[in-house]
Parts: structure tokens; C-alpha cells; sequence
């Protein structure tokens, strides 16, 4: 379990219980509804419903509360707080999310003109100073360097 998520058998290794022994204790404890993720997971990699408890778990804590339940179970607050964002979004109506995509879309459309203004922009410069490196070098090819650059 974590914070440390070591494997079973790396554990049955250093406790002298064995391995079938505690597949059934980690059995029973999901069984009871504990977060028990197991096989040496990374919070990243839990299922959704592993995390949907940890979000029914944290939902009353207050904020000392939620970071001492997060420092026993080897997450971190961040994640809890994305985590309880999805389930909260999960039962969105599709107008809800309809809406939302729209406006993420806007934005993107948005920063991309910005963007393609500001390449066409650069490119435009770079072409200028690039036209003047080359009459420049033309100006000293026919009247020569001048004395006084």
C-alpha cells in the first residue's frame, strides 16, 4: 500500500509472510472498500475506481486534513484535487461539456491567429533585415567600404 507501493513479492520477500497470504490480505482490504491500488502502481496508473474512492475518502477533509490523508497514502493534493475536477465533470450534462469545448476550442483558435500573426510578422522582419544585409554588401562592392563605419 502506499506511500511505499512495493510489490507483494518484494514484500513477502523482507517480511517472511507469503506472497498468497498477501494478495488475499490486499483482496480483502479492496473487498472492505480501502484504496489498495497494489502491483507497485503509481497513483497514475490507478483505475478510475481506485481513484473515485480516493475523492469519496478526501471529500470532507479540510485542507490540513486532505494533506496528511494524502502524505499515508503517497499522493499528492494536486492530484485528489484533479481527480475530484474529473468526477465532478463526469456527470455533466452534454450542453455542459458542449459548452466547455467550444470555449477551449475559441481560445485555441484564438492563440493560433496570434501566433500566425506573430510568425508573419518575424518572417517579415527577418526578410527586411536580410534585404538590407544584401544592399549593404552591394553599396561596398560599388563605392567601397567607407571610412567611416
Amino acid at each position: 500500500m502506499p506511500p511505499g507501493n512495493r510489490p507483494v513479492s518484494e514484500l513477502a520477500e523482507e517480511t517472511g509472510i507469503s506472497a498468497v497470504t498477501l494478495y488475499a490480505w490486499r483482496k480483502q482490504a479492496r473487498a472492505a472498500g480501502a484504496v489498495v491500488p497494489g502491483d507497485g502502481k503509481r497513483p497514475e496508473g490507478w483505475s478510475s475506481q481506485e481513484k473515485f474512492r480516493v475523492v469519496l475518502e478526501s471529500a470532507a477533509l479540510s485542507e490540513a486534513e486532505l494533506a496528511e490523508y494524502c502524505r499515508r497514502k503517497g499522493l499528492y493534493v494536486e492530484q485528489v484535487r484533479e481527480w475530484r475536477a474529473a468526477c465532478e465533470q463526469a456527470n455533466a450534462t452534454a450542453q455542459e461539456r458542449s459548452r466547455s469545448e467550444r470555449e477551449q476550442s475559441k481560445a485555441a483558435r484564438k492563440r493560433i491567429r496570434e501566433l500566425e500573426r506573430e510568425r508573419k510578422r518575424d518572417k517579415a522582419a527577418l526578410a527586411e533585415a536580410a534585404a538590407l544585409l544584401v544592399l549593404r554588401k552591394k553599396a561596398e562592392a560599388i563605392w567601397g567600404k567607407d571610412e567611416d563605419d
